[in-house]
């Protein structure tokens, strides 16, 4: 079992149960998936940068990522559809919490200046998006390898019913919230 789930069993239920007053531990809620997007828009002049991207989202979250697609043609930006224009990974249960607990306690705290992450970017139900500008923040990324430094969304779908329990979920978890 990984860190971050005894952690989740052992302290972090306990805590909301006592926070929010639930009557049963299936009320407390828990990380259900976590989305990692990358936008790679110059794939269209060069296909060989979206092999890169795979390659490089293969090595931070251990799972292959698929392939997303342009859905409508834009001719101002020379766009067809049906083309290659970015890739996303769905993390469940044991990847999941490997990432989550990679990215809260090394990845994060690499960033410079780094005074937090804003308590401000949770959806009204619970779950809470993150966007990472820098892929190098990673300890797998060799960073003489990388040809361009890109930007990447991570999205934590909890089961919280608000913003407050998602919030309160996380920050129990470890996630380093702007003071």
């Amino acid at each position: 079992m990984n860190r971050l789930e005894q952690r989740y069993k052992e302290q972090v239920v306990p805590a909301l149960m006592k926070q929010f007053q639930y009557s049963s531990i299936m009320q407390a809620p828990k990380i259900e998936k976590v989305v990692i997007n990358v936008g790679v828009g110059d794939a269209i002049a060069n296909p060989k940068a979206m092999e890169e991207v795979v390659a490089e989202i293969t090595q931070i979250c251990g799972q292959k990522p698929i392939v997303t697609k342009a859905k409508k043609s834009i001719a101002n930006f020379k766009l067809r559809e049906g083309m290659a224009i970015g890739c996303k990974v769905t993390l469940r249960g044991e990847r999941m919490y490997e990432f989550l607990d990679k990215l809260m306690n090394i990845s994060l705290p690499r960033v410079r200046d780094f005074r937090g992450v804003s308590k401000t970017a949770f959806d009204g139900r619970g779950n809470y998006t993150l966007g990472v500008k820098e892929q190098i923040i990673f300890p797998e990324i060799n960073y003489d390898k990388v040809n361009k430094v890109r930007g990447m969304d991570v999205v934590i779908v909890t089961t919280a019913n608000t913003n407050e329990e998602g919030a309160a979920l996380l920050s129990e978890m470890g996630m380093p919230f702007k003071k």
